[in-house]
């Protein structure tokens, strides 16, 4: 059936390669309709409880997606009549922000105070030019002390500030809104280093992390894909030592990846950090199954075999074992669906959908552009197989001891995976080479964090936060934060009811402490809403009812194991001590914390069905359930071994090596397969023992073995370079399972074929040799 389909893609050789053209032209079309996706949000399925408690907390109150502009002068102080100035002049084009709901500075800070019997609320600072030396320090004093400032917008030392902008983004075009808002701030920030030379402007919050989920992309887009190819390329030339099988090779690639990006774009799928790794991932996987049709055609033509000869035998024997690494590759991808987080599900179709096209590309494009142009390859040139043979024999003469070292090494390995922890700290997701990452790390380190918990408070009634019972617990609550070790902030709504209970007793200090009366609270609550402009009202932490409060938390960088320790820790402490506000937070910090736990326990789902499939194939496969179960060993044995050494080098796992175990499956299957369905022909067919069989699977397959996993190697060692964690980590560790993977065929997969040789020929009687 082989040989008829082979000798038929040839006889139409100019119709399959017009017809591939076309189709890929098609394909490739709809890459006009991919587009980046610079939403955080887009690594939550709509269902994660966290985001919808999320939603929910900001439906409630004003949205706090925002944009922090950090000035940091350099004379160490801000609070001088320049710095003022500057202030000034960047909250007002702040409020030029696309889509921007609210800004806070010092400068519009709502500042209170009593005026004879008059409560009296203006903007912190207002015309510095004309400040006495007496009024620039009370603004010092007055800033340092507000608990709604320090660690927020001004640090306790007084040498950073910030200004705060909130924005809503309306949703209707989510390609451009993040940009349009992250490009204003950015020209606004080249306005102030250009005006105010003195002052060194940073910029993180919310949407800046957006912008450079979007920005690490791009990085790897223009950077990591073309060393990628050019790895590729390179490796395939030296094995294949023409130009012909690497020109035919190239265009499989490049054919392969842009029909699955063209295909991933007619579905809707958006571009994201995980997504963005698919290209590599496919031109990295393509080069495989052109490598083994290519070698053996060219073992072929070394023969004296003609090129159409020489490629209809390769298409014989290569033809089932490339299908079937085909489909085994592509299962493995296709149970990210399993993942808790969709971009890694869209990594996983586009990548199935690459390895398929590369498979179709291989057995229709290949044969008939390969014996179309002019080959170079001499009969009877030397090649490297004698390499493999000495390789085999050394294998079979130490079986023995192969097959208890490397099962030691096996089982050594995989007892230190248990030392893995899964961790993560999102922050982290990005390395120096984006912006955003150093801006953040000096932000954390001189102002305040970007890691935020809320709380909604509700109180159980209309107007119940004014209500005394009420306001103590949450200042209870808001107390003990304060106390604990990682939190840098806390925002509540009680150090307002303190102040404006201060101001309406004549700024005593004694009186800096909660109304004791629900009907007094109400009235100074009132008051001050009445007195404050528009976009600095108190939406952001009362509702519309004012029934329920947000307290929001700001903690130093932590892991996602501290984090969820420290939600643990404050929902337990709430239960004891303040019932009656009981509730969990939210916030992207809660998201992003739970989100690696939860894509471990689905990708153990997801790895099952994998294991499963996979497993149900090579039994069908190799017709042999028993040659389909000892091979399981082998394939499994790599990942475990590399979670071992993970545990050394690294030892956490986070979002983007909690799919590593599911994808790679489906890959390190394919050696295995390739030298077993040599193995079994030689024993099946030319009635070869298993010593014999083994140095014949090493001479047809094992120099392609050896390449294809190199060039695995190689692309997934570029994508560990990634400017992208989740990338980066993944790569990481992709590339350690397929160079175990190789490792266990070569050196335990033999010598286990051989230990049980009687028992896995079963019932099979082999033919008598010729």
């Amino acid at each position: 059936m082989n040989e008829r389909y082979a000798a038929g893609i040839l006889r139409y050789r100019w119709l399959v390669i017009v017809a591939t053209i076309l189709l890929v032209a098609l394909a490739a079309s709809g890459g006009r309709f991919l587009a980046f996706s610079s939403d955080y949000r887009v690594f939550f399925s709509k269902e994660n409880p966290q985001l919808t408690a999320f939603e929910e907390l900001q439906n409630t109150y004003t949205k706090n997606d925002n944009v922090l502009i950090v000035l940091e002068p350099k004379g160490g102080n801000v609070f001088t009549r320049d710095v003022y100035e500057a202030i000034i002049d960047v909250t007002e084009r702040s409020w030029q922000v696309p889509y921007s709901l609210r800004v806070d500075s010092l400068s519009n800070f709502q500042h209170s105070f009593s005026e004879e019997d008059d409560l009296t609320v203006i903007d912190l600072i207002d015309e510095p030019a004309g400040l006495s030396d007496e009024e620039v320090e009370y603004i010092k004093s007055v800033a340092l002390k507000e608990p709604l400032l320090k660690r927020r917008l001004v640090s306790p030392q007084g040498h950073v500030t910030a200004i705060n902008i909130t924005v809503e983004l309306p949703g209707l075009n989510p390609v451009e809104e993040v940009p349009d808002v992250v490009g204003k701030v950015r020209e606004i920030a080249a306005y102030v280093e250009e005006t105010y030379p003195d002052l060194q402007v940073y910029l993180t919050g919310v949407v800046m992390m957006n912008s450079a989920f979007a920005e690490a992309s791009q990085y790897d887009a223009s950077n990591l894909l073309p060393l990628t190819f050019l790895l590729i390329v390179v490796t395939v030339f030296i094995q294949l030592r023409g130009v012909v099988g690497t020109l035919v090779t190239a265009l499989v690639i490049i054919m392969s990846v842009i029909s699955a990006m063209g295909l991933a774009g007619w579905m809707g799928i958006p571009l994201t950090g995980p997504m963005m790794s698919a290209p590599a991932i496919i031109l990295t996987l393509a080069v495989a199954d052109c490598v083994h049709i290519l070698t053996n055609w060219m073992q072929g033509l070394r023969q004296g075999h003609d090129k159409n000869q020489a490629m209809v035998e390769s298409m014989r024997i290569n033809f089932s074992p490339v299908f079937l690494t085909s489909a085994t590759t592509a299962i493995g991808f296709l149970t990210l669906n399993f993942s808790d987080a969709p971009p890694f599900g869209d990594l996983g179709n586009t990548s199935a959908i690459g390895v398929i096209i590369a498979f179709l590309l291989s057995v229709s494009f290949l044969p008939a552009l390969a014996t179309l142009l002019p080959s170079m390859v001499k009969e009877h040139e030397q090649h490297d197989s004698h390499v493999m043979l000495k390789l085999a024999d050394w294998i079979i003469k130490f079986r023995k001891q192969l097959l208890v070292g490397m099962g030691a090494l096996i089982l050594a390995l995989v007892a230190l995976v248990p030392m893995n922890e899964t961790n993560d700290v999102f922050v982290e997701y990005f390395d120096e080479r984006i912006q955003f990452r150093t801006d953040t790390d000096f932000v954390v380190e001189n102002l305040t964090g970007v890691y935020f918990i809320d709380y909604s408070l509700n109180s159980g009634s209309d107007g119940g936060v004014s209500d005394p019972k009420n306001l103590q617990q949450v200042e209870d609550l808001a107390n003990w934060l304060r106390a604990q070790p990682n939190v840098m902030h806390v925002s509540t709504i009680t150090d307002v009811f303190k102040r404006l209970n201060r101001n309406m007793h004549g700024d005593d200090e004694a009186w800096h402490k909660l109304p004791q009366q629900r009907d007094l609270a109400a009235q100074y609550l009132l008051l001050y809403e009445m007195s404050l402009p528009y976009g600095l009202d108190l939406n952001n932490q009362i509702d519309i009812n004012k029934q329920a409060t947000r307290l929001s938390v700001t903690m130093e960088t932590m892991s996602t194991n501290e984090v969820l320790e420290f939600e643990e820790l404050v929902y337990d402490w709430m239960a004891e001590n303040t019932p009656d506000i009981l509730t969990f937070g939210a916030s992207p910090t809660v998201m992003f914390s739970h989100i690696g736990t939860r894509n471990i326990k689905s990708m153990l789902g997801g790895t099952l069905v994998a294991l499963v499939l996979i497993s149900l194939i090579l039994m069908v496969a190799l017709k042999s359930w028993r040659y389909g179960f000892v091979s399981l060993v082998p394939n499994l044995a790599p990942a475990g071994m590399a979670f071992g050494i993970w545990a050394v080098i690294d030892g956490e796992i986070g979002l983007g090596v909690s799919v590593v175990t599911a994808m790679t499956l489906g890959i390190v299957v394919d050696d295995a397969i390739h030298f077993l369905s040599k193995y079994l022909r030689a024993r099946r067919e030319q009635g070869l023992d298993a010593a014999n069989a083994v140095r014949y699977a090493f001479r047809t397959v094992g120099v392609a073995l050896w390449v294809t996993s190199v060039a695995l190697v190689a692309g997934f060692m570029v994508l560990a370079t990634s400017s992208f964690e989740l990338n980066s980590s993944m790569g990481l560790l992709v590339s350690i399972v397929i160079a175990l993977a190789l490792f266990a065929d070569f050196f335990f997969l033999p010598p286990l074929l051989m230990r049980f040789d009687s028992w896995l020929q079963g019932s099979e009687k082999p033919k008598q040799a010729n």
